[in-house]
């Protein structure tokens, strides 16, 4: 890794950005913490952007094989978004 914080390399995964205020600026959404849990881990929710659980499914490595693929963004970017597996 960069050797950043675990919080911030999630933030950073699913395209977050952190904020040292707790409350995250319009149109974010919060999205846990970011740098040890000094700041917050902010979303852009105007974007199409949905986390793989968020649709209900499961974020597998790549050589994993769904049987049904779906849209959804994982922490990890080769990772896919599974609903069967």
């Amino acid at each position: 890794g960069l050797g950043l914080p675990k919080d911030t390399l999630r933030c950073v995964g699913y395209h977050g950005f952190c904020f040292r205020s707790k409350s995250c600026p319009q149109p974010f959404a919060a999205f846990g913490t970011c740098a040890w849990r000094q700041k917050t881990c902010c979303i852009d929710t105007t974007s199409d952007f949905q986390t793989c659980q968020d649709e209900g499914g499961h974020c597998v490595p790549p050589q994993i094989k769904c049987l049904e693929e779906q849209a959804g963004s994982c922490p990890h970017r080769e990772w896919k978004c599974c609903t069967e597996l």
